[in-house]
């Protein structure tokens, strides 16, 4: 019974996008480990950027001063 665990930053994906990721990632374990989609379970967890950092800053701060 595979679970998958995706972690994304809380910056509006759609459901469509989603979903894909869903799809995409149960695919992904059928085609390389021949794992049963039925029973295998995939999250999506969506961090808020204030929670995520990278390189000693928040991703808000990242993507604020991107802008400039």
């Amino acid at each position: 019974m595979p679970f998958i665990n995706i972690r994304i930053t809380k910056e509006g994906a759609t459901a469509e996008q989603k979903q894909k990721l869903i799809e995409g990632a149960t695919q992904l374990l059928v085609d390389v480990l021949g794992k049963n989609p039925a029973s295998t379970f995939v999250i999506i967890d969506e961090v808020e950027t204030d929670n995520w950092g990278v390189g000693g800053q928040t991703v808000t701060k990242l993507r604020a001063g991107a802008k400039k």
